[in-house]
């Protein structure tokens, strides 16, 4: 204790005295410097200490150092060396230290457990990492159990337990059921932080046998489940109120550990009805505020970043209406080793004094341990430079070997820190950062810092000087900082000037040279001023500003601090800003802000707007034109024109627009010379020579332009030599001879006086000759003929007239004519990088072969023929041109497993060169496409026959085809996939032993040896017998439609006893179908009720079959009739020989009748009995069918009795027992029609005869009852 109390005295001396020399010796970021030094190892990146991996994936373990020089690396393992070199699943990547176990080629992760190590080491010592312990991570399966039903009463409380198999790391648990949906959670169903379900009350709704807890295993991206638990819930009436009751935590109070910074969650969940409520509060003090969160509906108290002012006495209260219950969980927050003081990398010079401070905080206390390069201390190698006192080393008089990396090891029972820090002892003669000659400009009166980056071991002393002999820099007029910079605080024009700095330490001396400008502040020497204004008048404001000439300032404008509106009724002038047509919204603070890249000054002025007096109806119109035109101040290249302003008619002057005539050479043609703002009324021409002046004044206001003033007088400027020269002056030949020298000529105001001409000069570029010239007319063009190809000339076009010569003209670089290349690309190499992919190379040409300026290559290069089909084929070659002096390119978009050639030609101007030799080179194979088809034919009860044809692109050998398929159900689920490898040579399979009556799924794809080509799917159906197909379908819809009425009939094939459904609507409408039942099993409906002319779409459908349906038929109702036409059987001729018939046939009825009765026979039942009709047979008494019947449609068809199952026979009987509505039920006759409501009219006929293929009406005379039926 003594000797502790002794060090304090002297000891916060020290460390300010070393803290400050440490500060001195920073080594600046400065990536040259850094660079150039020499510097122990450093950590940069290193794996977690805490490390799950994943087991089917490599174990990748980070360290990563730097140093100077470059450090070498080194693991334990447990705390032994850990050989690399000896297990060959395990490697190193280089210049680095991070290890790579190849777990994916034979390891284990399990065999690879353990706490690693990473030591980085070079000439200056070595630095260690964290001990990484690898674990890899575990996602074990449920055990087997089995669950009883949990039978509970209704209003009672219930807890399904989870227990989910341990893992690493532990899982996220989430209950769902059968269809993998959540289940819903509340106030009273809610899932604990263990994981278990807990029910504060049941309800009959919570009755289910799919209670599943499914534990998530992130890390293997895995998912376990449970096996359902089911719940019955029973009612008892009455159901029974009770208060709360906590069923977790249990009992009154518990505890709680939470580690520093750490996310503290705090459960209670209550059971009782009605469902508890839960409120939070911590015992003698609030919840901290901004970090407080609750979850589960209130049951689950969050903290986040909990520190030690978190620990207390939290109680959760549950309440409902019948009492409360509540729990106190004590927490105490305990904390893992912080930094307080992390010990920082020391930079000292031989002989100088340091410390390395190392100090951390946790609770419990951490203990404080300290190593050298690696090693405790204690047993390191002694270093007399070196004295350890607690938490802190103290270096004194160190010398170079005294370099090397110190850790500090913080730890307690929660937890370890660990860093390294280095103490690096450098000699290095001063070094000057700071770029030579550098330039600072200040404004006068404004301080100046002039910088002097410097390094150096040790510390360098840095002394000033003004100019190149001057003496040092002293006095109270300057300040020096640490860091190098001079400070002038208060600059003048005289502090104008060169200033050296010099840096000297005892291993030597540097000097550098900066520069200082001094320039003149910028000044707003006339303010804008507070305006008052009348709405819709025009307001200015002015900001003239004065500044350093060298400057160069910008002006902007602001409306209450904030950019202007994007309005042209603001107008920013030089020296002011003019708002036109002035309205209440301008109203505000205007600011002018002068802008220099060393300064910036502002002033501001209030703009007031007030309302304008009354006036009469205001007419709007153009101005009138300005008037007495004015010419003062005449010189030979400006003169002043003054005008007054027309009336403005209402509207203010925006602007004017001042034009001009060229009496001389264009008269009777204006033109736009400049314009000015609607405020001014005068304004300066610049003039050209030898033109004829005279102006005229057009005012615009925004409802137009006024008529233009009448014309000035006109003013004749005296003639001088031109003042500029052609523009635009080229030399390009147009021949492998010529250079084509051409130029834009001067207009004529431009020639500034008589006689324009032009002197056209030329003189070879790098060659010592003289300029050859020629005087030529005011043309634009002239060409030098007799020139080498492809030479670069300068060229000069010189303007002049009577009275002189233009300015000396600038020369620009022309070349004569081009010529074609004369040899082609050599060492033309073609390097294939994959079966659609080259990359080609070739030699430059010389450029003096090019003859012409290099455009670059082009690379021609086509297909000769497929290797694996061996065919040839039109050959279309393809051009890539790749631009500039490229010596290589790539080949896109090339066929695999082709033979390709190709050649190179340089191109310019002119055209292309030679080709090179054709180089010959192959693409590798590559996958093929899919194949060309897939049929699937001849389906049986368990078989079906495919037929495939062969890739369209094979892209190489076909080594086998891959056939997968698998069942669909009803409800369109995928059943297991089976694969099949078939021979490459095959094109067809006989599939066996498949299901009956079941919906395949098939994919097929090509292979080759590099891999497997798109697929080709298809779908297949076993049949369900030998006779009918599997599946349902509905043909045949057809359609009989009248005005207001269709008849819609159709076949059926599929299972029996099929309900019927008929949809229609209005073709093209987008409105839902309608839709009408069919009553029993009959395969004919009249739709009533339809609008006449209009055009419907009609479909079937079957109930109970999901989405089957016919396809869509289109019919159209007839016209409507204004009036009916004419009804034969409504006129009286008609109904009178009607009723004649009728009588004479009941005459003969009873005349029959007569007969009979005496026992006579009448001849046509004579007849029948002596010729029986074969075709008409005696109904079976088993089914109720016609015995045999012939088909209507053809003779030539086979008598076969109805096969069982057929719906609708080819004739259109229907089955007695299909229908309740069947044919037979209304006599003798197969045949039927219908009238308008759908009702059946039978037709009663003797013995049948052969019937049309279309007939509806019997060959025989219609019966008495079909007479008496068409009066209908």
């Amino acid at each position: 204790m003594m000797k502790k109390k002794s060090i304090p005295a002297s000891k916060p001396l020290l460390i300010l005295f070393l803290c400050q020399i440490i500060s001195a010796l920073d080594v600046p970021l400065d990536s040259k410097l850094l660079e150039e030094l020499s510097q122990p190892p450093t950590i940069t990146h290193q794996s977690p200490k805490d490390y799950i991996v994943d087991p089917r994936e490599n174990i990748v373990i980070q360290c990563e150092a730097k140093g100077k020089p470059p450090p070498s690396f080194s693991w334990t393992r447990n705390g032994t060396h850990f050989d690399i070199d000896k297990d060959a699943q395990v490697t190193m990547k280089p210049n680095s230290g991070t290890l790579v176990i190849n777990i994916m080629n034979g390891g284990k992760a399990e065999a690879y457990e353990g706490v690693y190590q990473c030591t980085a080491r070079n000439e200056r010592g070595a630095a260690i990492s964290n001990n990484i312990v690898i674990r890899p991570s575990r996602s074990p399966l449920w055990t087997k159990e089995k669950l009883e039903p949990h039978q509970v009463r209704e209003g009672d409380s219930l807890v399904l337990h989870c227990r989910p198999p341990v893992g690493l790391p532990p899982p996220i648990i989430f209950w769902m059921d059968n269809a993998f949906q959540r289940l819903p959670q509340s106030e009273r169903v809610s899932q604990g932080l263990n994981g278990d379900l807990y029910f504060s009350n049941v309800q009959p709704e919570d009755t289910r046998e799919d209670y599943i807890c499914y534990a998530r295993f992130n890390h293997t991206q895995t998912i376990q489940q449970k096996q359902p638990i089911s719940v019955k819930v029973f009612s008892t009436k009455p159901v029974t109120e009770r208060q709360p009751v906590l069923l977790t935590p249990t009992g009154s109070t518990s505890t709680k550990v939470e580690l520093r910074g750490n996310v503290l969650l705090l459960e209670c969940i209550a059971a009782g009805l009605p469902t508890p409520v839960i409120r939070w509060i911590k015992e003698g003090g609030e919840l901290p505020a901004n970090r407080t969160f609750f979850e589960n509906f209130k049951k689950t108290l969050k903290i986040i970043d909990v520190s030690e002012a978190d620990s207390g006495n939290y109680k959760c209260i549950a309440r409902n209406t019948l009492g409360s219950v509540h729990h106190v969980i004590s927490v105490t927050v305990k904390a893992a080793p912080y930094w307080i003081t992390a010990p920082r990398n020391l930079v000292l010079s031989p002989g100088e004094d340091g410390t390395l401070i190392c100090r951390a905080n946790g609770n419990p206390k951490p203990s404080i341990s300290w190593l050298a390069n690696g090693v405790p201390i204690a047993i390191a190698p002694e270093d007399p430079s070196r004295k350890v006192d607690g938490d802190t080393i103290i270096f004194s008089h160190v010398q170079e070997r005294s370099s090397a990396v110190y850790q500090c090891n913080a730890s307690n029972e929660y937890g370890y820190l660990l860093a390294n820090a280095f103490v690096n002892v450098l000699a290095e003669p001063p070094r000057i950062l700071t770029p030579a000659n550098k330039l600072y400009q200040v404004i006068a009166d404004s301080p100046a810092l002039l910088d002097c980056a410097y390094f150096g071991s040790p510390k360098p002393e840095i002394e000033w000087f003004k100019g190149v002999k001057g003496s040092i820099l002293r006095g109270n007029e300057y300040v020096f900082h640490d860091n190098g910079t001079l400070e002038i605080p208060v600059a003048q024009k005289d502090s104008t000037g060169t200033y050296t700095c010099v840096a000297r330490n005892e291993l030597g001396k540097i000097q550098n040279e900066v520069h200082l400008e001094i320039k003149d502040p910028t000044m707003i020497i006339k303010q804008p001023e507070y305006k008052v204004v009348q709405r819709y008048g025009q307001v200015s404001f002015e900001c003239i500003i004065k500044h350093d000439s060298t400057l160069l300032p910008t002006v902007i404008w602001l409306k209450d601090n904030d950019e202007l509106p994007d309005d042209e009724r603001f107008l920013v002038g030089k020296d002011n800003l003019t708002i036109m047509n002035v309205t209440d919204k301008d109203d505000g603070t205007y600011t002018c802000i002068v802008n220099t890249t060393l300064d910036s000054v502002s002033a501001s002025a209030v703009l007031t707007v007030v309302a304008a007096p009354p006036t009469p109806a205001i007419i709007y119109a153009r101005p009138n034109p300005p008037f007495d035109l004015e010419l003062t101040g005449q010189l030979e290249r400006s003169i002043e024109l003054s005008w007054i302003p027309g009336d403005e008619n209402n509207s203010p002057i925006t602007h004017f627009v001042i034009e001009y005539e060229d009496g001389l050479h264009e008269p009777g043609v204006w033109h736009y010379q400049t314009e000015v703002p609607g405020t001014q009324t005068t304004v300066q021409l610049k003039l050209s020579p030898y033109v004829n002046y005279s102006f005229r004044v057009v005012a615009v206001n925004k409802i137009g332009r006024s008529q233009p003033s009448e014309p000035s007088e006109q003013y004749l400027t005296k003639s001088a030599s031109p003042d500029e020269n052609p523009a635009n002056v080229q030399g390009i030949g147009s021949e492998p001879d010529n250079l084509v020298i051409t130029w834009e000529s001067l207009k004529g105001f431009q020639s500034n006086g008589p006689g324009l001409q032009y002197k056209v000069s030329w003189r070879q570029k790098d060659v010592d000759d003289e300029w050859t010239s020629v005087i030529v007319a005011n043309v634009s063009k002239y060409i030098v003929s007799g020139t080498p190809t492809f030479v670069p000339y300068e060229i000069k076009v010189q303007a002049l007239n009577d009275l002189g010569y233009a300015p000396e003209p600038s020369e620009v670089i022309g070349h004569s004519g081009e010529d074609l290349p004369m040899v082609a690309p050599g060492n033309v190499q073609v390097h294939v990088i994959n079966s659609t992919l080259a990359k080609v190379h070739w030699d430059p040409v010389p450029l003096k072969t090019v003859r012409g300026h290099l455009q670059g290559y082009k690379v021609y290069y086509w297909k000769v023929q497929s290797l694996s089909r061996r065919s040839r084929r039109h050959v279309e070659k393809k051009i890539l041109t790749f631009r500039g002096n490229k010596t290589f390119g790539m080949l896109p978009g090339l066929e695999p497993y082709s033979s390709y050639k190709l050649n190179v030609r340089v191109v310019n101007g002119k055209g292309e060169g030679p080709a090179s030799p054709d180089k010959v080179f192959k693409t590798p194979e590559g996958v093929p496409s899919s194949p060309s088809y897939l049929k699937i034919t001849n389906p049986t009860l368990d078989s079906l026959t495919l037929e495939w044809g062969s890739p369209t692109h094979p892209n190489g050998v076909l080594t086998s085809y891959i056939l997968k398929f698998q069942p669909i159900n009803n409800t369109h689920e995928l059943g297991p996939l089976v694969e099949i490898r078939i021979p490459a040579n095959e094109s067809s399979l006989i599939l066996k032993n498949l299901n009956y009556s079941t919906r395949y799924k098939f994919y097929f794809n090509a292979q080759t040896s590099v891999g497997s080509g798109s697929q080709i799917t298809e779908e297949a159906v076993t049949i369900m017998d030998e006779v009918q197909p599997l599946y349902p379908r509905i043909r045949n819809v057809t359609t009989a439609a009248a005005e207001t009425y269709a008849n819609i009939s159709w076949e059926y094939e599929g299972p029996d006893h099929a309900n019927f459904y008929v949809e229609y609507g209005v073709a093209g409408s987008k409105e839902d179908w309608k839709k009408e039942i069919v009553n029993g099993s009959r395969s004919f409906f009249v739709l009533k009720g339809l609008t006449p002319g209009t055009a419907y779409k009609v479909r079937v459908g079957a109930e109970g079959l999901s989405g089957f349906r016919s396809s869509e038929d289109v019919f159209e109702t007839g016209p409507a009739m204004a009036s009916r036409q004419v009804d034969i059987a409504t006129q009286g001729w008609f109904i009178g020989l009607m009723c004649a018939v009728a009588l004479l046939i009941l005459i003969l009825l009873i005349v029959c009748f007569i007969r009979r009765n005496k026992g006579g026979k009448y001849p046509v039942k004579e007849k029948e009995d002596a010729h029986a009709d074969p075709e008409i047979q005696p109904m079976k008494e088993d089914d109720g069918t016609f015995g045999e019947y012939r088909s209507l449609e053809s003779d030539a068809e086979d008598h076969k009795p109805l096969k069982k199952g057929s719906r609708t026979p080819s004739d259109r009987t229907v089955k007695k027992e299909d229908s309740d509505d069947s044919l037979v039920d209304y006599g003798e006759g197969v045949n039927g029609q219908f009238n308008e409501d759908g009702s059946f009219i039978g037709q009663y006929s003797g013995k049948k005869e052969k019937e049309p293929a279309e007939g509806n009406e019997s060959s025989e005379a219609p019966s008495p009852v079909n007479a008496m039926n068409s009066f209908v």
